[in-house]
Order: C-alpha cells, then structure tokens, then sequence
C-alpha cells in the first residue's frame, strides 16, 4: 500500500487533542493530589494516603500516556520525512508503528478512566452506606 506525504499529518490535530486532553487530566490530579496531600499531613486519614496510592497510579499511567502519544507524533513526522525523502516502504512501516502506538495510548486511557470511576464507585459508596 502506498501511502501519501499528506496521510500521516491527517494524525497531528487529533494527537494534539489528545495531547492537550491527557495534559488537563495530568493537571487536574496534580492539583487533587496537592490538596489531599495538605490534608493527609493534617488529618492523618488512611483514606485519604489510599486516594493518594490511587491517584498516583493514574499519574504514572497519564506519563505514560504522553510519552507514547508524543512518540507517535514522532514518528508521524519521520514517517513523512522518509515519504519525501521518496523511501515509501519505510515510511509506510514507520507510519504504522506510529498507529500501533497510539493505539496503545488510546488503551491505556482507557484503563486510567476504568480506574478513575472504580475511585469514584468507592468514594460515592461511602453515602451509599
């Protein structure tokens, strides 16, 4: 298959979305994690040091995130450079492993949101109770 010099740049708006989405997330549990930690050093609380386990596992699983979706644009990049470069085969296998690693960010976010409600199910089980 011979893909155009325009095909891997179809990608950049919709890697730089979701860039931009996983970066507010990161943002808004670094701003959690800072005031839980303000009330942990007060309070002492076990709940509170086990939102702080959670939300650190989410951090790390939104770097992670990043890092693969800033690797596949990357790539992307490469991919058309070695398209213009006129090497169509390796920047055709280039492209795909591009993909290949935004899909694998892509599941990852999925099992960060999985563990962000399975937080939520547990805080809002507490009222439940």
């Amino acid at each position: 298959m011979e893909i155009s010099l325009t095909t891997p740049a179809l990608l950049f708006p919709a890697i730089s979305l979701l860039l931009l989405a996983y970066t507010n997330r990161f943002l808004a549990l670094a701003n959690l994690i800072r005031n839980l930690h303000g009330r942990y050093m007060n309070e002492q609380d076990v709940k509170i040091k086990a939102q702080i386990a959670n939300l650190k596992k989410r951090v790390i699983l939104i770097r992670n995130m990043q890092l693969l979706g800033i690797s596949s644009l990357f790539f992307c990049v490469v991919s058309m450079f070695t398209i213009y470069q006129e090497y169509q085969m390796a920047g055709s296998i280039i492209f795909g492993f591009s993909l290949v690693l935004l899909m694998i960010s892509l599941l990852l976010s999925i099992v960060e949101i999985q563990i962000s409600v399975k937080a939520l199910n547990i805080q809002m089980g507490d009222i439940e109770n």
